[in-house]
């Protein structure tokens, strides 16, 4: 796996040389689409979970997790945090397409730990617009996943709230470390 951190030298300049990022990978997409065959799956996940984590490209979710196409959805968000949007997913992949469990992924050395609320003032100064969201800065990675099993566990939009687990990814080890909800 490769990062951003870890690019080889010379890989910017040659994405370069062949045209934008996009081009890059719907020059990748073609290749897959040519040997690509309908695994004839359904929308519902075969594992009945659905996952919720951190948009930081550091995370291999299926990986990590020893996932396969089909077994679970993602959703992924920056701070892996549980925003309206999220419940809105989970609701639909919960009542729609049969989802039970609930899995909550937050990372170590997170960006949103970084950054705090003024970065919403920052943007209404630069754009002449407040954000209408919250961009959900933390501290405690720890608490933002207590916080965070604590939104989906009392949602009134979902069904099953009793198997919401959540978890710290250790982006140098790639271990899972769980989170007490208590």
């Amino acid at each position: 796996m490769t990062t951003s951190a870890s690019v080889p030298a010379g890989a910017e300049d040659a994405i370069n040389r062949s045209g934008t990022v996009t081009d890059r990978l719907t020059e990748a997409n073609e290749r897959y689409a040519a040997a690509f065959s309908d695994p004839g799956m359904d929308a519902r996940p075969v594992l009945k979970v659905a996952v919720v984590a951190c948009m930081d490209a550091r995370l291999d979710l299926h990986a990590a997790l020893g996932l396969e196409l089909g077994d679970c959805h993602t959703i992924r968000n920056a701070g892996g945090v549980v925003t309206d949007d999220v419940i809105r997913s989970l609701t639909i992949s919960q009542r729609a397409l049969g989802t039970r469990s609930v899995v909550l992924i937050h990372h170590t050395n997170c960006g949103l730990e970084s950054i705090t609320e003024e970065f919403r003032h920052e943007l209404e100064m630069e754009v002449g617009q407040r954000p209408a969201w919250a961009v959900e800065a933390f501290r405690d990675v720890d608490q933002d996943v207590r916080q965070s099993m604590q939104r989906v566990r009392t949602s009134p939009f979902l069904l099953h709230t009793d198997d919401v687990r959540g978890f710290v990814f250790d982006v140098r080890t790639g271990a899972l470390r769980e989170i007490d909800p208590a």
